[in-house]
């Protein structure tokens, strides 16, 4: 299993809360509720409510790799529909980020490809105003770096920097381990506040479950 497919099944809230991790913070809609999905970014700024980058990153966008697609100002303007989805699947594509619109909901469902949008609408964009793809971009406070590693799930979307993937897998590993032994420990009916009183009482604070 690659650093992405288990990055994917980690899902975002283990990986999220690790250090080197950053959440993008936003509230985003699925194409396909439910589905979860990683890779390295292929970043695509747009010109404002334009999707003509997006046109062009499907020259360059590789299989297995995450379309992140913004503008300087996100509006709700559809950057992203079937047509584009059609490509995008064509290309190997694992999931399309759409800090803007969506559109053709059900047809991208209908395709399976992978899409998290801010919003849903109608309104297209023009195609005539340039950008560039593979720039830094800035997605509900994450910079996200051409390459870096990014996670999507029905939780939300993390970020990992290319250069920190291995150790925010295996503190994820650790922390997905511990999750399992608690579990076991709270189906056997142990309450939680009993361990978090315990690990007061030790000065051993457990933070970050839910």
């Amino acid at each position: 299993m690659n650093p992405a497919e288990r990055l994917a099944q980690l899902g975002t809230a283990t990986v999220g809360e690790t250090a080197g991790a950053v959440v993008v913070e936003l509230d985003l809609i699925q194409s396909v509720p439910g589905s979860r999905a990683a890779g390295p970014a292929r970043t695509v700024m747009c010109g404002q409510g334009d999707n003509l980058m997006v046109h062009v990153a499907m020259r360059e966008v590789e299989p297995g790799e995450v379309l992140v697609l913004t503008m300087p100002n996100p509006v709700p303007v559809a950057l992203f529909g079937e047509l584009l989805g059609i490509q995008a699947q064509g290309r190997g594509t694992a999931a399309v980020l759409v800090d803007a619109a969506m559109r053709d909901v059900e047809e991208l469902c209908s395709l399976g490809l992978r899409v998290w949008a801010r919003w849903v609408r109608v309104s297209g964009a023009s195609k005539t105003a340039r950008g560039h793809v593979g720039g830094p971009v800035r997605v509900g406070g994450a910079e996200i770096h051409n390459g870096d590693q990014v996670v999507l799930d029905r939780d939300g979307v993390v970020v990992v920097g290319s250069g920190r993937v291995g150790e925010v897998l295996a503190a994820a590993e650790l922390r997905a381990a511990a999750e399992v032994r608690k579990r076991e420990l709270y189906r056997s009916g142990v309450l939680s506040i009993d361990t978090l009183e315990k690990a007061a009482e030790t000065a051993e604070p457990d933070r970050g479950n839910a």
